[in-house]
């Protein structure tokens, strides 16, 4: 069964320096029929534009993933980790006990378009923990790359949760098979350019819930193409 969660729908934030969309309810919007999926919390769109992000604040038990569409986002945090997020890189940031962080556009002329993406963890109150890999777009070309996985194999970062995260890059007709155990369940977010997914048409910024599936095929549509699947226990 696939289920579509239309870009369109997504919740939205604009602040002027930020313009967020957001898969599921998220600050100041609720929505009691997207609360997240399985153990995916939150996955929000931002735009933040020159100079300007996110102050120190703090996260408790959570694992939050940022991955950089364009641009270069600049991430300090009271771990002692300072460092620039740019396309390709994924960063893990497990925050545990407890850890201030601070996100900004570490750029003055361009902005930073990014995934802002929680998973609730398998167990609260580890230590906190930080990231960051770099994969390749080559690494990504016609295939599912594990960025993210609980075991961090692969090359991979370390997600708490029983989580594997891939990404893949399709140019038209080029297409993606991924298996789903007995037990699993899958988010396919689509972060540019336009996919079928088992004759569902979607587009940037579209989500799909996979859930009693087997199989399930990615085809790309245009150019550059590039999406996220998360497999998850159910």
């Amino acid at each position: 069964m696939i289920t579509v969660r239309p870009s369109s729908d997504r919740g939205t934030a604009n602040f002027g320096w930020l313009d967020s969309r957001h898969t599921f309810s998220f600050g100041n919007y609720y929505d009691p029929r997207h609360m997240g999926f399985a153990s995916l919390r939150v996955i929000n769109e931002d735009k933040v534009t020159p100079g300007q992000g996110f102050s120190t604040h703090g996260h408790r038990d959570m694992e939050i993933i940022s991955y950089v569409l364009e641009g270069e986002l600049a991430h300090k945090d009271s771990i002692g980790n300072g460092s620039v997020i740019r396309p390709g890189d994924v960063q893990r940031m497990s925050a545990g006990t407890g850890i201030l962080h601070s996100e900004y556009n570490a750029s003055d002329t361009n902005p930073v378009h990014f995934l802002q993406i929680w998973v609730l963890p398998g167990e609260n109150g580890i230590e906190p923990g930080y990231e960051q890999t770099y994969f390749a777009p080559e690494d990504k070309a016609g295939t599912l790359r594990l960025v993210g996985s609980r075991d961090g194999r692969d090359g991979s970062v370390t997600i708490h949760q029983d989580v594997n995260l891939y990404a893949t890059r399709l140019n038209p007709e080029q297409s993606v098979t991924h298996t789903l155990d007995a037990g699993r369940v899958a988010w396919i977010h689509v972060a540019r350019g336009t996919v079928n997914l088992d004759g569902h048409d979607l587009t940037a910024g579209d989500g799909a819930a996979v859930s009693e599936t087997t199989t399930l095929t990615l085809t790309g549509t245009s150019d550059d193409t590039e999406v996220l699947l998360f497999d998850m226990a159910a």
